[in-house]
């Protein structure tokens, strides 16, 4: 059955709803108790026994029960939750801030650049106003002067009787907060802004050679804040009195030649921000339906409830009771309100943003929307012949929440159970089910533990269906599959997951999800979960090596051939067993993806790196014709020599011998690579793979990047130090750069003592440093019996940087600039290293914005400096671009790489 119903709750108005008479109110008890402790999937619960109806007894006297029976009295209903917080901090208000923060940054965008558009609607407005009567105008201010004070404080007035201070007070704050901020933009405005915002928001006051009238009006904005804070969605006649005093008050400013159109709208956004600001910091009344109101519109659709109990909620926040019927089986309801909806609402968008649309779930838009999508999954779920809860009812829980009533049925979320407790035959019922839904053409999209309900040994049942599709493309049906078998996998393993799935769907139905096994694709907890395990068992490998090693079990390239296996993660794992059945199965991966975050963070850092050049350089300074060709060469010679260092600096660590030219190649072929991948990871995975094509064994090349790299790591804070206390003894004894140099020794000193007196960052140190002593230290100790190995390795190291620093020295003096070499050394190796720390492609963005930044202070002007870095670049990681697209090309024909 299905009803509908609108309960009032929550707001304290006569306005929100009509009153329930006293008789027909239940008399709600909120009663602790323990929850039942949970028993195996076959054992029957106690709450599916029938309740024997108590005899009618005097009240016995009180005893000290852990857990008092409730009564089935028809006055009389216990609901054992936990209480709702007083106030709740709602995504909805923190998303309309942002948007209006956002709306007050364009606003200034459109002010600095449209002038001449701002221009003309002031010179419109000025001549339009003109055939206005003076005595309209004149009247007009002295009834909005007088309104927007006193709708305000009548409004104030009228909540205090209902007794509903609590928004009254939000309100207060929001304007007061509201007009410290327009007191702080109009110093803003007069003070700091161009000319042109300045003139777009203000004007001569009454078109008079007076005074500048105020880019924010000080009392308008109080009072949309305040408007906003109250909340008026419920009652329209204040909220229209309101908005018509506003609208009045502005208009009559406007005309009378007070104030600007971009200043009446910088006024409405900066109230409404601060408004929803306010909210999301102090929190918002909570208006979330109780469990009063539950079992209430459980009673207006028919059914007769004795109790009830919170449940563990539903995926997305949907909160889930357990209520018990005087007469009918037990039931499990969800409640879906405005509040669950918004949540996860930036991790929704970007997850859209990202992805492409048949990978995402479709987000309703309204509650209406919500519920008529879940309750249709249910349905088409149960006449596919799903094992799935039977939805027996949906109601309308107020103007801001909806009810859905299940049959409860009884089970255990498979997340609960031990992975014994996973039988091959519940694994065929949850297929079977998942199998019917397809066949139908219906995705569960949300295929994990918690969605899968263990009943007993041999049958399970689909839960959450809410975020299913109807009518859903094959390729959505395949993620489902490919869910269900990551999910199955992580608790009985990819060999006999994918069994049973061959079992039930048919190898080619299995082997059709192989392109879909990607962690991308996967919901959030399976990531988490596929990160836990592989760094599980990882650590388990390394710990059994050294335990085998140093118990002489086993050799150490042994070892490291066991941890290289444990790494494997456990897609490839399943993609193996899959292609055991199906060898011919499709290998190539789909694209779900239409944003990477690399790109994303590359795109605002390619944005910032040229709104950088835009607003330093000015037109005409950056010329060719200024550029000193002879240095302009020396750089090119110097940016040369560093693939020579580099390759260098590589082969010293590795004791097997690689022919050198091809090497300088790898390291060539590793600028087209660090296109597409950050600075440091594509040099290091590129060298990594070249090592094995020369015939290195795996874990020994790994070994030998990581001590090439840590040996680099070394020589580079060497270097800094060195060239930081001679920058600080040049030049009338200035000891300026000693003391950074010491500042920086102590800043390490400390961060060392914070990570030892932390035990999480103690425990990550630990584990980093006991796979590099693994791995890299054995191969540094191989390396001392070859000196000359070492020289070359440790040579390379200096030399590359000294390369690198002439290319940059060389193109600071290409443009007229003149710092010693030491100083460009220490500013090199500084900007460089920080720069590189943000995971851009070949740090595009950072590594530009540090070098111009760090030459700045150091005495170039900004044109000279941003110059010299755009050619440093150019001959360092542009111009290499070709030919290391060559190198590649070359190298993997010769299969090197």
């Amino acid at each position: 059955m299905t009803g509908t119903v609108d309960v009032a709750h929550g707001e304290g108005s006569d306005e929100s709803g009509a009153e329930v008479p006293a008789s027909e109110r239940p008399v709600v008890s909120l009663v602790k108790r323990p929850r039942p402790p949970v028993p195996h999937p076959a054992t029957p619960s106690a709450a599916a026994e029938p309740r024997p109806e108590p005899a009618a007894q005097p009240a016995p006297e009180p005893r000290p029960e852990p857990r008092p029976e409730p009564s089935v009295d028809a006055d009389h209903l216990a609901i054992d939750e936990p209480l709702l917080a007083a106030r709740a901090h709602r995504p909805s208000d923190l998303i309309r801030f942002l948007a209006g923060v956002f709306g007050i940054a364009a606003l200034f965008v459109i002010a600095g650049i449209a002038t001449s558009t701002t221009s003309g609607i002031e010179l419109d407005i000025k001549t339009n106003a003109a055939y206005i009567p003076a005595w309209l105008s004149t009247v007009g201010s002295l009834v909005s002067s007088v309104a927007v004070l006193a709708v305000p404080v009548a409004f104030a007035v009228e909540r205090l009787i209902k007794r509903d201070g609590l928004r009254v007070a939000d309100g207060v704050l929001a304007s007061v907060l509201a007009y410290g901020v327009s007191l702080a933009v109009d110093w803003w405005v007069a003070e700091g802004a161009s000319p042109a915002v300045r003139s777009a928001l203000t004007r001569l006051a009454n078109n008079s050679a007076g005074p500048l009238t105020d880019p924010v009006h000080g009392y308008l904005a109080p009072v949309i804040a305040y408007m906003t804070a109250v909340g008026m969605v419920s009652r329209p006649r204040w909220r229209v009195a309101l908005w018509t005093v506003v609208v009045l008050s502005g208009a009559t400013e406007l005309i009378s030649g007070y104030t600007t159109v971009l200043s009446l709208l910088l006024t409405v956004l900066i109230g409404w921000s601060v408004a929803y600001g306010t909210l999301y910091a102090i929190g918002s009344p909570n208006i979330r339906p109780t469990g009063q109101h539950l079992m209430l519109g459980l009673r207006r659709v028919g059914f007769t409830p004795a109790d009830a109990h919170r449940a563990p909620d539903a995926p997305g926040g949907t909160r889930r009771y357990y209520v018990n019927q005087q007469n009918g089986p037990p039931l499990d309801v969800h409640i879906i309100d405005r509040e669950q909806q918004a949540s996860g609402f930036f991790y929704r968008l970007w997850r859209r943003l990202r992805l492409r649309s048949v990978a995402v779930r479709r987000s309703p838009q309204s509650l209406r929307q919500a519920l008529e999508q879940e309750a249709l999954i249910a349905y088409a779920a149960a006449a596919a012949g799903a094992q799935a809860p039977q939805l027996v009812a949906t109601s309308e829980l107020g103007p801001d929440a909806a009810i859905l009533v299940y049959e409860k049925v009884e089970g255990h979320a498979l997340d609960e159970l031990t992975d014994e407790q996973i039988t091959d035959d519940v694994m065929v019922s949850f297929w079977e089910s998942v199998a019917a839904l397809h066949q139908r053409r219906i995705a569960h999209r949300r295929l994990t533990g918690e969605s899968l309900l263990v009943v007993d040994d041999r049958l399970g049942a689909l839960v959450n269906l809410s975020g299913g599709d109807i009518a859903a493309g094959e390729l959505t049906l395949r993620i489902d599959v490919a869910q269900l078998l990551t999910t199955f996998a992580l608790r009985v393993g990819p060999q006999r997951a994918v069994a049973v799935a061959n079992r039930v769907l048919g190898p080619e139905r299995v082997a059709a999800s192989l392109p879909l096994l990607q962690p991308v694709g996967m919901s959030r907890q399976t990531r988490a979960d596929l990160d836990r395990l592989a760094k599980e068992r990882k650590a388990a490998a390394q710990a059994l090596a050294l335990e085998q090693v140093a118990a002489g079990v086993r050799t150490r390239e042994q070892a490291e051939e066991d941890i290289a296996a444990a790494g494997e993660d456990l897609l490839s794992r399943i993609r193996q067993e899959i292609l055991a059945v199906v060898p011919e199965a499709p290998l190539a991966p789909v694209k779900l993806e239409r944003l990477k975050p690399k790109s994303l963070i590359m795109l605002i850092a390619l944005a910032f790196a040229a709104y950088l050049a835009v607003t330093t350089i000015q037109p005409g300074q950056l010329k060719l014709s200024h550029m000193n060709w002879a240095w302009t060469a020396v750089a090119a010679a110097a940016a040369a020599a560093s693939y020579g260092a580099a390759a260098m600096s590589l082969t010293g660590f590795v004791p097997e011998r690689l022919p050198f030219r091809r090497t300088v190649a790898a390291q060539l072929a590793g600028s087209f690579v660090k296109l597409v991948a950050p600075a440091a990871i594509g040099g290091i995975a590129l060298n990594t793979r070249y090592l094995q094509k020369a015939g290195v064994r795996p874990g020994q090349a790994v070994a030998s990047v990581g001590a090439s790299q840590l040996a680099g790591l070394g020589g580079h804070l060497l270097l800094l130090f060195a060239f930081g206390l001679v920058t600080g003894t040049q030049g009338n004894g200035d000891l300026g750069s000693q003391r950074a140099v010491i500042i920086g020794v102590l800043t390490a000193a400390v961060l060392a003592l914070v990570v030892a007196a932390v035990s999480p960052l103690r425990r990550f140190v630990v584990t980093r440093l006991r796979s590099l002593f693994f791995g890299v230290v054995p191969r540094m100790l191989d390396l001392m019996q070859t000196p000359s190995k070492l020289i070359t390795g440790f040579g390379g190291i200096v030399l590359l940087t000294l390369a690198f620093t002439a290319c940059l020295d060389a193109s600071v003096h290409a443009f007229g600039g003149s710092m010693s070499y030491a100083a460009i050394a220490v500013i090199f190796l500084t900007a460089n290293a920080a720069g590189s720390a943000v995971p851009t492609p070949g740090g595009i963005g950072p590594v530009e914005l540090a070098l111009i930044t760090a030459l700045g202070l150091g005495g170039l002007p900004a044109a000279t400096a941003t110059s010299a870095v755009f050619l440093f670049r150019a001959l360092t990681f542009w111009l290499p671009v070709l030919p290391g697209w060559l190198a590649y090309t070359y190298l993997q024909r010769k299969d090197a790489l």
